[in-house]
């Protein structure tokens, strides 16, 4: 995208008041990346995938704290190509495609670029940017329903994100989807994540064998799980940086967990060096037997909250 391209952007979109500020930069790659300030936090968002680079909250003082999104020191911004860490969208499939593996994992709404629809200031200084996305020419084949999809994401003392997906098609459709989060943490191997004991989780590296978590889960190894039947609250706890992660969601029952541990994180080629170290992967998903089904008219909503608590 050239210049005269992120001028109209701002033109159009750009975001200034006394409390918030809002406005596109050049960003690596093709796509511009969207600054965002309010007096509770900074965020960065690349108009490819609507992907959330970074989000950092600010204290009382408005002093900016440490970022609670990881993303690789050697993530590639390449258009098609998927940005390893922030928070890719998987939709509207989670993993392999059911029935063509040729297809990408996860979907095509991470690697395609979104639209941006509005930009608002909302009455608590939050800033709420809204997306919308449909199957281009290159994708329709992947994906023929008559289907729109919005992203609302609202920057706050609080991350907050909403996506919906409307079936305007005369036939049910069948989505699967995640918020592919990567949080970033001091050390993963001393990290606790509450809130999924005596949960039902499938082992992807065990042939999807169901066991049961007992006690926060903790990385010591890669981890590779879906847990099931999981609306309720999960909690990163982190001594390192002294603060907890709230995750809290609604319209997902399934709550996938990942770190691909030192060997796999060494052929994968950008995690940065030791990366796999410093994230862990709590993603709110419909996955599993947790995929939806959209009847024609309606609509699908996967709303998400995170919240950083100091320790």
């Amino acid at each position: 995208m050239n210049k005269q391209d992120i001028d109209q952007l701002n033109e159009e979109f750009a975001h200034k008041s006394p409390h918030s500020h809002l406005c596109f930069k050049d960003g690596d790659g093709e796509f511009p990346l969207i600054e965002i300030q309010t007096p509770q936090a900074n965020a960065i968002i690349s108009l490819q995938g609507a992907h959330l680079l970074s989000f950092k909250p600010k204290d009382a003082d408005g002093n900016v704290q440490e970022d609670i999104i990881w993303l690789s020191e050697d993530a590639k911004f390449k258009p098609g190509k998927s940005v390893r860490g922030g928070i890719p969208i998987c939709w509207p499939w989670f993993g392999p495609h059911e029935s063509d593996p040729d297809l990408p994992a996860h979907g095509f709404a991470r690697t395609t670029p979104w639209q941006l629809l509005c930009v608002e200031e909302l009455d608590n200084q939050n800033i709420r940017i809204t997306f919308t996305t449909k199957p281009l020419p290159e994708t329709e084949h992947m994906w023929p329903a008559d289907t729109q999809v919005e992203y609302k994401i609202t920057i706050g003392p609080k991350l907050e994100m909403e996506l919906l997906t409307h079936n305007n098609s005369t036939q049910p459709i069948t989505i699967g989807q995640a918020l592919h989060t990567y949080f970033k943490v001091s050390d993963v191997s001393t990290i606790n994540l509450h809130g999924l004991s005596e949960t039902r989780y499938l082992d992807k590296l065990e042939d999807f064998k169901e066991k049961r978590q007992n006690g926060p889960v903790t990385i010591n190894q890669e981890v590779d799980r879906i847990y099931l039947d999981t609306a309720g609250e999960c909690v990163i706890e982190d001594k390192g940086l002294k603060r907890n992660i709230a995750i809290i969601k609604i319209g997902s029952k399934s709550t996938v967990v990942w770190n691909p541990w030192e060997a796999t994180a060494n052929k994968m080629g950008d995690l940065g060096e030791e990366g796999y170290k410093q994230m862990l992967c709590v993603e709110s998903a419909n996955a599993a037997d947790d995929v939806v089904t959209i009847e024609p008219g309606t609509s699908h909503h996967l709303w998400v909250q995170y919240n950083v608590h100091n320790l």
